[in-house]
């Protein structure tokens, strides 16, 4: 028999402004999309829930997320880091297919998170897969960053829903079956 449980988690979407942090959470959670550009002040919190089989470990959860979208600039990285980072249990981490400039410093807004809430699941999600032509680097340079970084990586785009529910199921899955932590 399979054994089922709620599991609470807080998520961290993290990434320099525009990298459409927002745009992944309104695809994964309402399945919307809009080309307007909406600046995050501070952080907005947002829940969704996913089914979690761990065929494996004869488990099934439900993965309550709070998914907190946090402020891309990188000012406020360390200013707020406290209030929005603790307690977080998995970083989504995001970068522009776009913008080449945004994939290195998810490294650093990882090592933000991880300072206050320790080692967590990490998903990298090179975003804005629908803008192929202007594309700046692809899965190679992605998985390079996540290998770095010790992360799980996929190539989404909010725009076209393409792979948006697998990083979040992705992080889903790591989180639940992450070794627990103490505190």
């Amino acid at each position: 028999m399979t054994k089922s449980e709620v599991l609470k988690s807080k998520v961290c979407l993290v990434g320099e402004a525009g990298v459409g942090k927002t745009s992944l959470i309104r695809r994964f959670v309402l399945d919307v999309f809009s080309d307007e550009y909406i600046r995050t002040l501070g952080a907005k919190v947002t829940k969704k829930s996913l089914p979690i089989a761990v065929p494996e470990r004869n488990l099934r959860f439900e993965v309550s997320m709070a998914i907190w979208d946090v402020i891309g600039h990188a000012g406020f990285r360390d200013l707020l880091s406290d209030s929005f980072f603790l307690g977080a249990q998995g970083i989504l981490a995001v970068a522009d297919l776009t913008r080449k400039e945004t994939l290195p410093s998810v490294a650093a807004w990882v090592s933000a998170v991880e300072k206050v809430a320790g080692r967590v699941p990490v998903v990298l999600v090179g975003n804005k897969a629908d803008l192929e032509r202007e594309a700046q680097f692809g899965e190679r340079e992605l998985a390079a960053m996540a290998r770095s970084i010790e992360a799980a990586h996929v190539i989404a785009s909010a725009k076209s829903g393409q792979n948006v529910e697998q990083a979040f199921r992705l992080l889903a899955t790591a989180v639940a079956t992450a070794p627990p932590r103490h505190a």
